[in-house]
């Protein structure tokens, strides 16, 4: 298959191609949490995954303009893909993306930006291509010089969660993220029993105190 951005249906061979699980097991992220403090913890864990976890995004644009995110999963590396209206795709280029993110940065400091203020143009008429990427995990992680301003932000957390294409898209990918930290979470700990299993207690002692045990 020859490298080429415009390719139509780029999502149908990461799929094929296992994308969807590749690499779990490296990622560190955040947990679905409930009750009365939900919306500090999804903040939270939505920062942490966006810091540390790689994804693979796909946008689709509308006819009249508008985009959605209509998939998101854990990957080895970050990609994202925007889909046209007739159904091709093609993947965003570092030097695409930088600029998108770099726009949004100047939005929220000029308070123009739809995702942190509700009263903004933006917010009303609908996110541009930046703002869409900048609700998904991975943009999250490429603008994260900019993360502060979002993650403790109230209107970007209901914002972002606008920006997939259906609730069902939203949960489907808090859960594969979930899912991928609470893999990654197992294997973790199965490797560092293995590792002190077969030691000595002295060095086990010792290498337990390094670690903070």
């Amino acid at each position: 298959m020859k490298k080429n951005n415009n390719i139509k249906k780029i999502s149908n061979y990461a799929m094929v191609g296992g994308l969807g699980a590749i690499l779990v097991s490296g990622l560190v992220g955040c947990e679905d949490k409930s009750n009365n403090q939900e919306n500090f913890q999804q903040s939270e864990a939505f920062g942490n995954a966006s810091q540390r976890q790689a994804a693979f995004v796909i946008i689709e644009e509308s006819t009249d303009g508008k985009y959605a995110i209509v998939d998101e999963f854990p990957a080895s590396k970050t990609t994202i893909v925007l889909r046209k209206p007739d159904g091709t795709e093609r993947i965003l280029t570092k030097e695409e993306i930088d600029k998108l993110v770099k726009l949004e940065a100047t939005k929220i400091d000029n308070g123009t930006s739809g995702l942190t203020n509700p009263n903004s143009e933006e917010a009303s008429a609908g996110m541009g291509l930046g703002g869409v990427l900048m609700s998904s995990i991975a943009g999250a992680m490429l603008g994260s010089y900019i993360g502060n301003k979002l993650f403790g932000n109230q209107n970007y957390q209901n914002q972002r969660k606008a920006q997939y294409k259906s609730p069902q898209t939203y949960s489907k990918s808090k859960s594969s993220f979930s899912k991928a930290a609470s893999t990654t979470n197992k294997s973790s700990a199965s490797k560092k029993s293995g590792f002190f299993g077969n030691k000595s207690s002295s060095s086990t002692k010792s290498r337990s105190s390094f670690f903070g045990g």
